[in-house]
């Protein structure tokens, strides 16, 4: 059976920049949009020339894509021809091939906000689509506010849609600007557009997540006859977000009826990347993935009920609707207090531990656990920590090196320019092969500025391992986490802390202590005997 081409257009770097709290770099929109390419998107959407330095410098330094990259503009200003409008001049010297131009479709903002007539305002569209396809670009309308716009005066939102259309639009993209349009009525409203006379093969779909519906708008728009879906990595967008392309491109990948009706242009090897590269995002944003999201989260194909992991044993389709592998996800079975001896023995045969069911040893070590998470410690989100537990309590973990001692200072001191300021410094000393090592180190970065007691400690820690040091040259720390458990005078300090390598290796280490030094020296240290547990290396 044929099926349709369903278009997908990312707009990461123009709609998921005004995200509150984000903002790219030049280098990091290249980043992003090589990332984007590798996915299998069809359209990039770079930004906005001419409206700052940033979006105009990436147009500079574009890079190369298969992808078809387009830059956003609005359409020409009432009182002149788009031939002499600089705005609209500075989107054209982008030099892109596509360009996408934002347009008023709602009567009530092209009084409130553009101060001019309707007519003016549909004139504006068809002249400023003409004025692109008179260049030789593809142009892309952005029909805003539509579905609001349609809802007060229809004639006028479909006089819009005609005037992009007519003047050579390859695509008319109806917003749902706002985000208040239900999934229903977008459905509906499409279905009207297209018997109206617009083609579903040049409709797009844009929605908001203001109502938690953008994924569920878009999947109706399609449903209705619509042939590009917009959206962001990770749902960024102004607001509450826009449409997620983690969430929807899977889901037409792989769900009834879509896998069956169209064809997105992702391949399965871009499917598989498809949690790299939401991740790699967060990276870059300094943010803490979402752990629940759909398909991409690291919870999200993790099973905690004893009851879920011991079904999964058997046949993993039970608790999961895809294999998380197709998605570049992995299944997780995690260790906490609720977990029975299902979750121990596929935990321990996931990290490569042989134990016979009914080993008197499953009960110790989940006696362990338990008592461990009462103390604070918690091992349902610091696997690699479990792991580590776990050959200890079977005698399966090798010592790599002992710690003798380790102390960090704070101190406040004036510098040069006669301000004070912080310095912390750490002492680590361990024996590594019978021998004794000493290494300090300071917090202060290459810019003058004090990282903290832990990043001093981080730093002398790391230092010196002699015949180890090569296997944790490449690890770094990627997210640290402090919370204080239990309470009053009794409080303990937990910190969890995400450490990374250049294979892509995430792992989780968990440190409990009577204060923020001790916790994260315990996690720190587990983060490193982890890594050289699995570096052959280390085993030498």
């Amino acid at each position: 059976m044929t099926r349709d081409r369903l278009y997908l257009y990312d707009t990461t770097l123009r709609d998921g920049q005004q995200t509150q709290g984000v903002s790219f770099s030049t280098p990091e929109k290249v980043q992003i949009a090589e990332a984007l390419d590798r996915l299998g998107v069809d359209y990039i959407e770079g930004g906005w020339p001419g409206a700052n330095p940033t979006d105009s410098a990436f147009f500079d330094a574009v890079p190369k894509t298969h992808a078809t990259m387009t830059a956003f503009g609005m359409t020409k200003r009432a009182g002149r021809s788009a031939e002499n409008d600089d705005v609209l001049a500075a989107v054209m010297n982008a030099g892109t091939p596509a360009i996408c131009l934002v347009g008023k479709c709602h009567d009530f903002h092209v009084h409130a906000a553009l101060g001019i007539t309707l007519d003016e305002n549909v004139e504006n569209i068809g002249r400023s689509v003409e004025h692109l396809v008179a260049a030789g670009r593809e142009a892309v309308f952005d029909a805003e506010h539509f579905f609001d716009g349609y809802a007060a005066n229809p004639d006028y939102a479909l006089t819009c849609l005609r005037a992009a259309m007519q003047a050579g639009a390859r695509w008319i993209v109806l917003c749902d600007t706002n985000g208040g349009t239900l999934p229903t009525e977008v459905g509906r409203i499409v279905g009207e557009v297209i018997a109206s006379g617009v083609p579903g093969d040049r409709l797009g779909i844009h929605t908001h997540d203001d109502t938690g519906n953008a994924v569920a708008g878009s999947l109706a728009a399609v449903d209705a006859g619509a042939r590009q879906v917009q959206g962001t990595l990770n749902g960024l967008g102004e607001r509450c977000g826009n449409a997620n392309l983690t969430t929807l491109i899977p889901t037409l990948m792989l769900k009834t009826p879509y896998a069956e009706r169209f064809d997105v242009g992702v391949s399965r090897d871009g499917l598989r990347r498809l949690t790299a590269v939401s991740r790699q995002l967060d990276e870059i944003l300094n943010r803490v993935p979402m752990r629940q999201a759909a398909y991409v989260g690291a919870s999200a194909f993790a099973h905690k009920a004893g009851l879920h992991a011991s079904a999964i044993l058997k046949d993993p389709s039970t608790y999961e609707h895809i294999d998380p592998e197709t998605v570049g996800n992995a299944r997780i079975i995690p260790m906490s207090n609720q977990a029975g001896q299902s979750n121990l023995r596929r935990r321990l045969a996931e990290a490569g531990i042989k134990v016979e069911e009914g080993d008197p040893a499953l009960a110790r070590l989940l006696e362990t656990i338990k008592t461990r998470e009462e103390a604070g410690y918690t091992y349902d989100s610091a696997q690699a920590s479990f792991e580590i537990l776990a050959r200890e309590e079977l005698g399966q973990m090798p010592q790599f090196f002992e710690v003798k001692r380790y102390k960090v200072t704070v101190e406040r001191r004036k510098n040069k320019h006669d301000r004070m300021v912080s310095l912390s410094e750490a002492v680590v000393v361990v024996k590594v092969d019978g021998e004794k090592k000493l290494s300090v180190s300071e917090s202060m970065d290459e810019r003058g500025c004090d990282r903290g007691p832990v990043n001093a400690l981080a730093k002398a820690l790391a230092k010196d391992l002699g015949r180890y040091q090569q296997s944790i040259a490449d690890m770094h720390l990627v997210d640290f986490k402090v919370r204080i458990t239990q309470g009053g005078t009794g409080a303990v300090t937990r910190v969890i802390i995400d450490s990374e390598d250049s294979g892509g290796r995430r792992w989780s280490t968990v440190g409990v202590g009577p204060n923020i030094v001790d916790a994260s020296f315990e996690a720190l240290l587990e983060a490193i005997n982890w890594k050289l547990l699995h570096e052959t290396a280390a085993w030498a």
